[in-house]
């Protein structure tokens, strides 16, 4: 057994590690993985799909939803495996369609774990009380799960990571978009900063020669936006302050 065999679903779960679910399935994964048991390969199928859906999440457009969509892969109320692999693949433009010859390959990946799984089932009879077979196949059952599932879920992660994610709905964090910050701090700048009559910090930014955008923004705004934990001591220092109701002028 070796750890090297699932070193990109690792990679994902690293970047996801705002995902609980992903965390516990690789918490499962790694368990049973370190204990020898035939429980990683059911970890290893779960983990894909869950990866799935994470992306599904980052990628789906609330305007559009890809449950809506006519031939959705996942339109159904219980999605297989297969299904939200198909709906990951289509929300990356990897796919187009439930018969792309890509997502049938994919499909047969688990289709050999699964026939591996039937020929461990008859292995036992078959070889004759030879135990060093049955554990020589059990060994390769374990491997080729976790090598189709880190295969997969390393490639729907390098396909992610080429694409902009869109940073209206993201859940990625700021430093997701370096090339993006430097080329609007390289061209923009602030040109008026006050404060308006109720205290909120009035903005003014230019970007570009022409475009200029005018913000209006509170202080929790700016301390939850700008630095978390900034924001945690102004909500402990603030925790019992009574908030009184204007007044209503006659």
């Amino acid at each position: 057994m070796n750890a090297d065999w699932f070193l990109g679903i690792k990679d994902f779960c690293n970047h996801w590690n705002n995902a609980p679910m992903l965390a516990q399935t690789l918490e499962s994964l790694e368990l049973q993985f370190d204990d020898q048991n035939d429980g990683c390969i059911d970890a290893a199928k779960g983990l894909v799909e869950c990866a799935c859906q994470v992306l599904i999440s980052e990628l789906d457009d609330p305007s559009d939803p890809i449950k809506g969509w006519p031939d959705s892969p996942i339109k159904g109320s219980n999605p297989s495996f297969a299904d939200w692999v198909s709906a990951a693949f289509r929300l990356l433009d990897l796919t187009t369609g439930r018969d792309d010859p890509f997502s049938k390959v994919i499909s047969q990946h688990f289709k050999l774990t699964d026939a591996l799984r039937v020929f461990r089932d008859q292995a036992g009879p078959l070889s004759h009380g030879k135990d060093g077979f049955s554990e020589r196949l059990t060994i390769h059952h374990r491997r080729s799960s976790l090598l189709a599932a880190d295969a997969l879920v390393a490639f729907l992660h390098h396909a992610y990571m080429e694409r902009t994610p869109d940073p209206v709905r993201t859940l990625e964090p700021y430093d997701r978009f370096r090339v993006s910050n430097e080329k609007i701090d390289y061209a923009s700048t602030f040109r008026k900063v006050g404060l308006s009559d109720n205290g909120d910090l009035e903005v003014e930014i230019q970007v570009g020669e022409d475009e200029r955008i005018p913000l209006s923004i509170t202080v929790s705004q700016f301390l939850f936006g700008v630095d978390r934990e900034a924001y945690k001591l102004a909500q402990n220092t603030t925790a019992s302050v009574a908030i009184i109701p204007e007044e209503v002028e006659e």
